[in-house]
């Protein structure tokens, strides 16, 4: 999944070309107005890379017929030049996956999106290193050593974060993967990186090349929403209850995802045979996001509490990460509770 990783890169440098996209008109049709085709709705959703167990629900949903028993005929545009934050904002996507740092810079920066519902719960990151380097028994041990990353700004800020907190200075060195994270690792390019467990890390492991992580929670960084689905606040304006019949269906997907997991990454490599061949990684995968990722810890599938979108809005503020339209830092935190909603979720949540 490095390249993926490696996608929300390209959205956080992307982002802010959203309004030219809207003003110059780079996409055939803005978004907002839904278009009725055979007596359905369509509906697009931007891809942020190549399918895989993240977007599980929405192919477990396609595959059987709900999106088209709601009347929604689902568009789902492949991952490309253009990040789906870029979509999104520029009114070109009605709905998108994307993550917490995304959607926070992109709302600091004041453009058009919003979270409306998190795949997620558990942060979807970690600390990782070979699972052989007995040097490295706590995150202070990475003092001085060679970070593998993807390039994103807020990379160093959290690294530097999980070391402190576990007693070290945060002085490291970086360089860019190239490679998965794992595969940098034991070719000895780096000491760590922080790959995905629920693919990469256990994609290390079928290969025989396992890791040992150090859970960002651990050491003092707020929880993230890894992966969430975002829409404008421009489409939700306009299109209320085509919003809400989406989102009912999507959550009926994750549901279905997270009470049978084996069949859900059936019906997921169903829907993409040529891209995931990797079927054994694929079910361990889901296998693992049903376990431990897209429930809360009160059993829920979907929500977002404005407190944890304000600590990591915070976070990421006291990092200097946060710049307004101009590009100039935020010179206060910005108030998060207005960049997610749950107003569009089935009425049980």
């Amino acid at each position: 999944m490095t390249s993926r990783m490696r996608s929300r890169t390209t959205a956080l440098l992307s982002v802010a070309t959203a309004a030219t996209l809207a003003t110059t008109g780079c996409a055939a049709q803005d978004s907002t107005s839904a278009a009725a085709k055979n007596g359905a709705t369509q509906v697009t959703l931007a891809l942020d890379w190549t399918p895989n167990t993240n977007h599980t629900g929405i192919y477990v949903a396609q595959q059987k017929g709900w999106f088209k028993d709601a009347g929604i005929d689902l568009k789902i545009l492949p991952y490309g030049s253009t990040a789906p934050e870029t979509l999104i904002a520029g009114h070109q996507a009605d709905f998108g996956i994307s993550y917490q740092e995304g959607v926070t810079t992109a709302r600091a920066a004041g453009q058009d999106i919003t979270s409306v519902y998190a795949v997620t719960q558990k942060t979807n990151v970690t600390v990782s290193v070979r699972a052989d380097r007995d040097d490295i028994a706590s995150p202070k041990d990475l003092d001085g050593k060679t970070y593998a990353g993807f390039g994103a700004p807020y990379e160093k800020a959290l690294l530097q974060k999980v070391v402190q907190e576990a007693g070290g200075k945060g002085t490291f060195k970086q360089i860019t993967l190239n490679t998965s994270a794992y595969a940098a690792l034991y070719a000895g390019k780096a000491d760590f990186a922080m790959p995905m467990p629920t693919w990469e890390g256990l994609e290390a492991k079928l290969t025989g090349k396992p890791l040992k992580d150090f859970q960002l929670a651990d050491y003092g960084v707020p929880a993230i929403y890894s992966t969430l689905i975002a829409s404008s606040g421009q489409y939700l304006k306009q299109n209320p209850e085509v919003a809400r019949k989406f989102l009912a269906v999507v959550d009926k997907g994750y549901e279905y995802a997270a009470d049978h997991p084996d069949q859900a990454a059936d019906l997921l490599i169903a829907a993409n045979k040529s891209t995931l061949t990797n079927t054994e990684l694929v079910k361990e995968s889901e296998a693992l996001l049903a376990e431990e990722y897209y429930r809360a810890a009160d059993g829920t599938i979907g929500g977002q509490t404005a407190k944890r979108w304000q600590d990591f809005a915070d976070f990421e503020f006291t990092a200097g990460l946060l710049v307004d339209k101009n590009g100039k830092k935020l010179t206060k935190a910005p108030d998060a509770s207005t960049f997610f909603t749950d107003a569009y979720l089935p009425e049980a949540k």
